[in-house]
């Protein structure tokens, strides 16, 4: 019979066996695991332009802009004269022939005037009422005979006078289709000149487009002496511009 101390150098002998064995699987799991490839799909090339298309176009209305100045030495009386005055205006606009729908009153002020002396406190002189009204004419013969109308009738301001399109969709859908073939020609151009052919369309964007001009100035006309012949103005011609961008798949 064995006795323990015996014993004891082949269980040692058998531990350190199964430790070997082991030590590959563990070794085996802690190994870092392999990087994940990631394949980067490359943007198809494409080409961004710009183009745009302008038509010019006669116009078909007239906008004018007038005033009538008054001062009193109340504001009471520069207020009721320059009401006077207006309403003088209004009866000279229906009677050439200008609709209640195309009269619109666009400023009213009443303010007070000062006279101003060195080393003396600011003087009241009066007040001065200003009323101001825009008017479009839709016939352009009558732009002349209506501006001698009201500037006989009170008005001693004119502001500007400013020509415009009653309708701009037409004007405004062929100046598109001279932009979008001007980019179709400019696109065409640059595929050839790069040795690619050229796909679709993928995006198009519009900007610009009819904006009325703003009023020219215009000389004040005097009241006392008015001649016969209206006052001569000439319309020429509105310029309309679209202006568009777009992107082309090249291939």
């Amino acid at each position: 019979m064995k006795t323990l101390p015996a014993l004891m150098p082949r269980a040692l002998m058998l531990g350190a066996a199964l430790i070997g064995l082991s030590a590959p699987a563990a070794l085996a799991q802690s190994a870092p695991a392999a990087p994940m490839q990631v394949h980067a799909m490359a943007a198809q090339p494409a080409l961004n332009l710009s183009a745009y298309g302008e038509v010019k176009v006669a116009p078909d209305m007239a906008t004018l802009t007038f005033g009538v100045m008054t001062e009193a030495v109340t504001a009471q009386a520069a207020m009721a004269d320059n009401a006077r005055r207006m309403t003088e205006v209004f009866a000279a606009l229906r009677r050439a022939g200008i609709e209640p729908r195309d009269i619109q009153t666009s400023g009213l002020n009443l303010s007070a005037q000062y006279d101003y002396l060195p080393d003396q406190p600011p003087r009241l002189r009066g007040y001065q009422a200003s009323n101001r009204v825009t008017v479009n004419i839709l016939d352009l013969e009558r732009v002349g005979t209506v501006a001698d109308a009201v500037v006989a009738a009170g008005v001693n301001q004119i502001d500007g006078i400013g020509f415009g399109l009653r309708d701009p969709r037409a004007a405004e859908d062929q100046a598109r289709v001279l932009a979008v073939r001007a980019l179709q020609d400019k696109a065409r151009l640059y595929a050839q000149a790069l040795g690619v052919e050229l796909g679709a369309i993928r995006s198009l964007n519009e900007g610009g487009g009819y904006s009325p001009p703003p009023p020219m100035p215009v000389f004040a006309m005097a009241r006392a002496e008015m001649s016969d012949a209206s006052t001569p103005l000439a319309a020429g011609q509105l310029t309309l511009r679209i202006d568009i961008t777009g992107t082309y798949d090249l291939r």
